[in-house]
């Protein structure tokens, strides 16, 4: 039976002890993985006709990848260790990529998952064959130097009225002239997340400021916007485009966020043809990375009270539940004390894993009479053969240089990236670092 025929079979993937449902449809020789937007659920997309038209125009050019995110729909919710959701969100995309087998894939991100695909495309640039960003922004709220798209009263319009349709209204005014779509589309959002949940993701989301992240994608990268769509204006596009190398900027008819919905037919045709040119694969070397650095504090004075042997007896003792500690969390040890002075130097797909393996080295290595001083950076690194470069990594060892004994000190990167995960920050104020231009605000972990 063939893809226009039946509703593809939803299958499951897993993180950890959480199963994540994803469905695989279309015959072409390009993967495409949507990253999940607020209240689309996977199943209810085979419930309204012009999606349905809209997904087997895409299978025709790609094999389309689709889950729901742990929480909503039918996936599990998350009983992980709390990380921000764009790091869950990355976790359940690479478990999915994997079951699915699939090497490499392009991103889908439209509006509210934008921002999380960029991140994730930046993070994993080995894993993203190319990126398409839709009616979405690189920061939702008003900043130095950019115009703001969602405003606070937006915001807790949306969140009052989640699941309804006055929310449908909201966000698709053309579209919702049926009553019939008004109906489903307010049905799919209840049946995606419960209007907590979304009022919490919804916070998160619109908290995320990745515009820093944009010159670090390599991939190609389409920005399709609908002229009409006034919840994020035309000139978070531009934005977009401006500032990601090489991105191709399509404006499309249309008021409406939901891009299956008329008129699509030119929205169709600027996916098919960048999906048609998407072949050449990406040999990356720079990442998007959380860096960590730890040291022993005060080592030369242990070294010299204790001795050269048992001094290196304690080291080895130290690299080897660094080296346990750091796998446990997902990151990837660069050097350990042998390598580099008396500390560590490791990488993580984000600050949230970085920091949770901070505080549990910190932990262990209490049981050797050891404390230490950590330090996070979130910023690009270059990867070549003889371990880590670039200014991310300066950056990360002059902010471990001012961090106390037993403390976790972080970049003004991190705590934005951080948001939903319940950890807390205490601001330290702006203060230079050592070879490095200007001053950075840091700040401490406290919770």
């Amino acid at each position: 039976m063939t893809f226009g025929q039946q509703i593809p079979d939803t299958r499951f993937a897993t993180v950890g002890d959480d199963r994540i449902a994803y469905q695989v449809f279309g015959e072409g020789d390009v993967d495409l993985i949507f990253v999940p937007s607020l209240g689309d659920c996977m199943d209810m997309r085979w419930q309204w006709p012009s999606y349905v038209y809209f997904l087997r125009h895409l299978g025709a050019h790609a094999r389309v990848i689709m889950f729901d995110l742990r929480g909503s729909g039918a996936s599990d919710a998350s009983s992980a260790e709390s990380l921000p959701n764009w790091e869950r969100w990355a976790d359940e995309t690479r478990a999915v990529l994997d079951e699915a087998d699939s090497e490499q894939a392009v991103l889908f991100g439209f509006s509210h998952a934008g921002p999380t695909a960029i991140l994730f495309a930046a993070s994993h640039p080995s894993r993203t064959r190319g990126l398409i960003l839709a009616n979405t922004t690189a920061r939702y709220g008003a900043g130095p130097g950019y115009q703001g798209g969602i405003s606070d009263e937006t915001a807790r319009f949306v969140r009052n009225v989640w699941g309804t349709e006055a929310m449908v209204e909201l966000a698709n005014p053309d579209a919702a002239a049926d009553p019939a779509f008004r109906r489903w589309n307010a049905s799919s959002q209840r049946l995606s997340l419960s209007p907590r949940d979304a009022s919490r993701i919804h916070a998160f989301e619109s908290s995320l400021d990745v515009r820093e992240t944009l010159p670090l994608l390599q991939m190609p990268t389409l920005v399709l916007h609908r002229e009409g769509y006034k919840l994020i204006p035309i000139e978070h596009a531009e934005y977009l485009a401006e500032h990601i190398p090489g991105a191709r900027l399509a404006l499309v008819p249309g008021n409406d966020a939901a891009l299956y919905v008329e008129p699509m037919s030119e929205t169709l045709r600027q996916m098919e043809d960048f999906l048609g040119g998407s072949h050449s694969l990406p040999n990356p070397d720079r990442a998007l990375a959380a860096i960590l650095f730890t040291d022993i504090v005060s080592s030369t004075e242990l070294a010299s009270a204790m001795g050269d042997r048992r001094w290196r007896s304690l080291l080895e003792r130290h690299d080897s539940l660094a080296t346990a500690v750091v796998d446990q969390y997902g990151g990837s040890l660069v050097h350990a004390s042998g390598g580099m002075g008396d500390g560590i130097l490791a990488t993580f797909d984000g600050p949230g894993r970085a920091i949770h393996c901070a505080r549990a080295l910190a932990d262990s290595l209490r049981s050797l009479g050891v404390s230490i001083r950590c330090g996070i950076h979130t910023g690009e690194v270059e990867v070549r053969d003889s371990g880590l470069a670039g200014i991310g990594a300066h950056i990360a060892a002059r902010v471990v240089s001012a961090a106390g004994p037993d403390e976790i000190l972080v970049s003004g990167a991190v705590p934005m990236l951080m948001a939903g995960s319940g950890v807390e920050f205490e601001d330290r104020g702006e203060q230079e670092l050592r070879g490095v231009p200007g001053t950075w605000r840091l700040f401490t972990v406290v919770k």
